[in-house]
């Protein structure tokens, strides 16, 4: 019997790789093991991405799009995906086409192999990547995993398989702005990595800058871990047991009658202990913050429309 796969697409200002990606997933599933749909969502383009689209579901019976009424984000985008997928399996490409269509077969054979979670993750050599990049995407995920409870490979993709069941485990989590990366590693079941190596992008540019990537890290860590508050206790006791070290200095110098000298040092010291307590303040913030936003339980997107209700 044949199973039904979902393919969601996540489309942000893609207009020029819509009919491109299209197509080849078309072309993966010429040899009909499995039935498929392909589910497109408009993170609120601000390009012909949504008419596109509409073009491309005119003529296919399945294929269907969900259109956000801004943009909310490619987390929540694939989470929206999800929630209206019907497929045994997800699996969730890119469209800009640097993940490999064609991998999908091997995706589906480990998924038949009793694989809940087929992920995949780039090579260390990425020919299309510039060293800074490389570098720092080794830097990002080294953090990550040295501050948050769960582990992901370097270079960990938003390429993968999820079985029906992980699906719908994900579809019951209602944390704000998830980490989707995170997420799906941090539910377990049965996962199976494996590598790839991303083409080019053939139109458009990439979406993450480095403001971006900053934003990812800290999006990640704070919602896996409370280690960055137990540094800042650590931080704030190493510092205070340090002080307690000048202690003898002044009693000295006030018993030998020296003058006390240093108001170099003194402002400085004031300055570096004022930046490491704006900075422990800002990590509090931070889980403040996504308490604050938890607390209002907004939804994660806005369906301006679709041809799935």
């Amino acid at each position: 019997m044949k199973k039904l796969i979902s393919i969601l697409i996540p489309v942000y200002n893609e207009e020029g790789n819509i009919p491109s990606i299209t197509k080849a997933v078309q072309e993966v599933f010429e040899d009909p093991i499995h039935d498929f749909e392909i589910i497109f969502v408009n993170d609120g383009s601000a390009d012909k991405s949504l008419s596109i689209i509409k073009q491309v579901v005119a003529t296919h019976s399945n294929i269907f799009y969900i259109s956000f009424s801004r943009n909310f984000g490619k987390d929540n985008a694939l989470l929206a995906g999800l929630k209206y997928a019907k497929g045994d399996a997800v699996i969730t490409i890119d469209a800009d086409l640097q993940h490999p269509p064609e991998m999908i077969h091997d995706m589906l054979q480990l998924w038949e192999e009793g694989n809940d979670v087929v992920y995949t993750y780039r090579e260390d050599k990425n020919e299309h990547a510039s060293n800074f990049n490389q570098f720092s995407s080794k830097m990002f995920y080294k953090v990550v995993n040295s501050l948050s409870d769960v582990e992901m490979e370097d270079g960990i993709a938003d390429y993968r398989l999820l079985d029906k069941k992980v699906v719908n485990v994900l579809n019951n989590i209602h944390e704000d702005r998830p980490f989707f990366r995170g997420l799906v590693k941090w539910v377990g079941f049965q996962q199976k990595g494996i590598p790839y190596m991303p083409n080019a992008r053939t139109t458009g540019v990439t979406k993450y800058s480095t403001k971006a990537l900053t934003r990812l890290a800290l999006q990640g860590i704070t919602s896996f871990s409370v280690k960055p508050l137990n540094i800042a206790i650590y931080l704030g006791l190493t510092f205070a047991v340090l002080s307690i070290l000048y202690i003898p200095y002044v009693v000295i110098s006030l018993y030998k009658g020296y003058a006390i000298s240093g108001w170099t040092s003194i402002i400085v010291t004031i300055a570096f202990f004022g930046g490491l307590q704006l900075m422990i303040l800002g990590i509090l913030g931070i889980y403040l913050g996504k308490l604050f936003m938890q607390s209002k339980q907004r939804p994660h997107f806005i369906i301006k429309e679709s041809n799935l209700l």
